[in-house]
């Protein structure tokens, strides 16, 4: 079953209504759970959160069924408005999507070298240019596979 047809299903059980648009996995989506988009009337999903937990995902699904079929029967379809608060409610879906956890974004690791002070960073370091916060000694690259921190 592909996720336009998941929703559709969750739509008819849930809601007792039609989806009649198209969802999509957008897996650009980092810290919220999926979207709604009024002007086509298609939804975004985050991927993570079905790989995480079904459960969640699936009232992750109800939330924006809530703004997609309000939005369309001229009801309050945003977060602050009573409809929505009170459909969300009705259908046992999240107010909002709790935090995933984070991946392992550190890529390079740089040591100091006079006082062994290790920097992780997510982007390369100018070890010429830029120097210890600490001693202002000169910094070097190691193998963050290879190396431990301590």
């Amino acid at each position: 079953m592909n996720l336009t047809d998941y929703v559709r299903q969750i739509s008819r059980e849930d809601f007792g209504k039609e989806f009649r648009h198209q969802a999509y996995w957008n897996h650009r989506l980092t810290t919220t759970g999926g979207r709604f988009f009024p002007k086509d009337g298609h939804l975004d999903f985050n991927p993570r959160y079905y790989e995480a937990d079904l459960v969640l995902f699936r009232k992750i699904v109800r939330h924006e069924l809530c703004h997609y079929h309000l939005y369309f029967e001229k009801k309050g379809y945003r977060h602050k408005d009573r409809d929505f608060k009170e459909l969300l409610k009705a259908v046992d879906g999240v107010r909002y999507a709790p935090p995933l956890p984070a991946f392992d974004t550190v890529d390079y690791l740089y040591r100091c070298q006079q006082c062994a002070q290790v920097y992780p960073r997510k982007r390369r370091v100018n070890t010429a240019k830029y120097r210890c916060g600490k001693c202002r000694g000169l910094l070097v690259s190691i193998d963050k596979r290879n190396q431990s921190l301590g």
